[in-house]
């Protein structure tokens, strides 16, 4: 063959491939649109079960009404309400402790105890999540906490009802999450489902001298010229539980958060999401404690697959520093790491349960969040709480 007949042969041949790889990434782009296409689907999926879940809503609320009368002492259980067995000797105890635990002056008479109390504090006290926030002048107004209350409407609001107390005025605290459920225009791969993008406190109506999230300082101010030296008092941020009713804004601009502030963020949403799924729904069974040990057992099991799972990098480690002379030979203690991935869910929550240092929380280990609203999903719910419109928790 005649070098003029190769190079015609080669020609046709790159002609075929560039054909070929046209023809394919043409297929790829009509995959992509399919893909979006499920997007929608799955969107119009979450508003569907947003409705379910409003509907079943309705049906919880009577009995949360009921509870909230048994706790407050507005009503006492009959017989037959009261009426419980437990299943094993266990629970015996756990109802034989809780009966020692409420210590009720001998001088007084029994009526004076009213409903269950200190129901919620003690609820606060149990949760790690939650006793990590309250500090020891928190702890006299939660106790007036009557209620927790997950209203489902559009927004929705996580509302604390409180009873009269000498810090506040308000009979009721009030905390909205706004959540997006519908693909991003201009990222719609990015779409896993319902997405927290702000949240919105609300004005505590402190009495004079009680804002527990303040505190006061002494400050001393040295005149540049005279030289005299004068105090001044200035009113500083204060740690409190009472700060989650102040939360950062998220910018409507588009412009990203610093990490500090993701953090705050992050932990904020996971607090929201833990009162909806978890506290508002069990709460007899977090006063009680058994469904922290049942928590506390899923998490053993975690923490044993990650132990193992290091246990399996360590070796191979080792492997790897014994097969390469030259890294002993020279004392490089630099061994390959294995990282292992992390769920985003799980991101944030060892960040939110570690020492506390927003240096936990990288926005890299917890997926960009140029893309995405800021900490998208952050509290992603077992039941998502869905819809194309403005919802919360």
């Amino acid at each position: 063959m005649s070098k003029t007949e190769d190079t015609a042969s080669e020609s046709l041949e790159a002609a075929k491939n560039a054909t070929n790889k046209k023809a394919v990434i043409r297929r790829i782009d009509a995959l992509k649109k399919l893909q979006v296409k499920c997007a929608h689907i799955e969107a119009k999926f979450y508003e569907e079960v947003h409705d379910l879940e409003r509907k079943y809503a309705a049906l919880y609320q009577p009995l949360f009404d009921k509870r909230r009368e048994f706790i407050n002492g507005e009503a006492e259980p009959t017989d037959a309400e009261s009426e419980w067995h437990s299943e094993n000797e266990d629970e015996e105890k756990l109802a034989g402790d809780l009966k020692n635990a409420v210590v009720i002056d001998e001088k007084a008479e029994e009526t004076n105890v009213k409903g269950i109390p200190d129901f919620w504090f003690t609820i606060f006290r149990n949760v790690d999540m939650l006793s990590e926030l309250v500090q020891e002048y928190d702890e006299p107004i939660l106790k007036q906490l009557q209620d927790i209350k997950v209203k489902f409407s559009e927004p929705g609001q996580p509302m604390f009802h409180f009873g009269p107390n000498d810090y506040f005025s308000n009979s009721v605290l009030t905390k909205t999450y706004k959540m997006k459920s519908e693909p991003d225009k201009t990222d719609p791969f990015s779409f896993e489902g319902p997405e927290i993008v702000d949240c919105e406190g609300c004005t505590i109506d402190w009495k004079k001298g009680k804002n527990v999230t303040v505190k006061t300082i002494k400050k001393k101010q040295k005149h540049k010229g005279r030289g005299t030296v004068r105090t001044i008092t200035k009113q500083v941020p204060n740690d409190s539980f009472f700060n989650f009713f102040s939360p950062i804004k998220v910018s409507g601009d588009g412009e990203s958060l610093d990490e500090d502030s993701e953090f705050t963020l992050a932990a904020d949403f996971e607090i929201g999401h833990f009162f909806r799924e978890r506290i508002v729904p069990r709460a007899v069974l977090y006063f009680t404690g058994e469904a922290i040990e049942d928590d506390d057992n899923f998490e053993d099991d975690e923490e044993g697959e990650e132990e193992e799972l290091e246990g399996e990098e360590e070796g191979e480690e080792e492997e790897d520093a014994e097969s390469d002379p030259k890294t002993l030979s020279t004392g490089n203690e630099l061994v390959p790491v294995q990282l292992i991935p992390l769920k985003y869910e799980e991101v944030m929550r060892l960040a939110f349960l570690s020492a506390g240092s927003p240096s936990h929380y990288t926005s890299e280990n917890a997926r960009s969040t140029q893309q995405r609203s800021p900490l998208a999903q952050a509290a992603l719910p077992s039941r998502f709480y869905r819809g194309n419109l403005d919802t919360a928790l």
